[in-house]
Formats: C-alpha cells, structure tokens, sequence
C-alpha cells in the first residue's frame, strides 16, 4: 500500500506500507514493513521500518529491524518488536509466601531440573560414520 496524501488515524496492513514523499501520516501504522520517504507522526509497529533520506519520523517505534539512510530523520523512542516476548519460567516465585503452593511450585522446578540434569547425563554420544551419504 503506498500512501500519496494525508491520513490522520489508524492505517493497517498485513504487508506493506511506503509513504512516499507527498504522503503525510498522523496516528499510527501497523504494517509488516514500513518505508517511509514523507512524514509520519504517531507510532509505527513493523517487522521491518526503513526511513528514507527524505522521511521524517517523530512517535514511537516497535521493531527490531529499523534503518534510517542519510538525510532521514527520527525524532521519538525505539521499543522492540511486540513479537518478542519475556518467558516466565514456571516454580518461581516472586514472593516470600510460605504457602502450601508456593513449596509445591518450588518442589516442581527443583523436579523439572532434575529431570533435565538426568536426560542430558543419560545422553548416547552419536556414533559417526565414516562413509560418505553422496
């Protein structure tokens, strides 16, 4: 999709998104991959934001893989993409509660790590053959 004019609002896309020199975007842009050779204000979440030498960009910015060419212009925050996500891992506790399932999820953590420990001691080495499969 490539934006000539002037958008206040919300613009989606499941590919992609240029806005061209002409093109004017307040709000903000969701988009797979974002180029953009105009002006956008607002926040921009894409896998992929290119601000061209002509692009201006002031607002928030969503994406690991951002590239700003000489002559553009990024006034705002960089975030990572909203595809990263922490992983909570399971047994642990934040708290000091002694409670009868705080010690049950402690109990099961040390299991499950004791199970990992067990599995990769139990490993075979892999044989390795020395004929060639070509």
């Amino acid at each position: 999709m490539q934006l000539d004019g002037s958008v206040h609002g919300v613009l989606k896309s499941e590919q992609g998104v240029v806005v061209s020199c002409s093109g004017r975007l307040k709000g903000e842009v969701w988009a797979d991959r974002i180029v953009v050779n105009g002006q956008v204000e607002g926040s921009c979440h894409a896998n992929v934001i290119e601000i061209l030498n002509q692009g201006i960009v002031k607002g928030d910015i969503y994406c690991d893989n951002l590239s700003i060419e000489q002559g553009g212009k990024f006034l705002g925050t960089t975030h990572p993409g909203e595809s990263q996500q922490v992983v909570m891992l399971r047994g642990k506790t934040t708290h000091t509660d002694n409670s009868e399932s705080a010690r049950e999820n402690d109990e099961l953590a040390r299991a499950e790590a004791k199970d990992l420990v067990s599995v990769a001691a139990n490993r075979k080495p892999v044989q390795k053959s020395a004929k060639s499969a070509f």
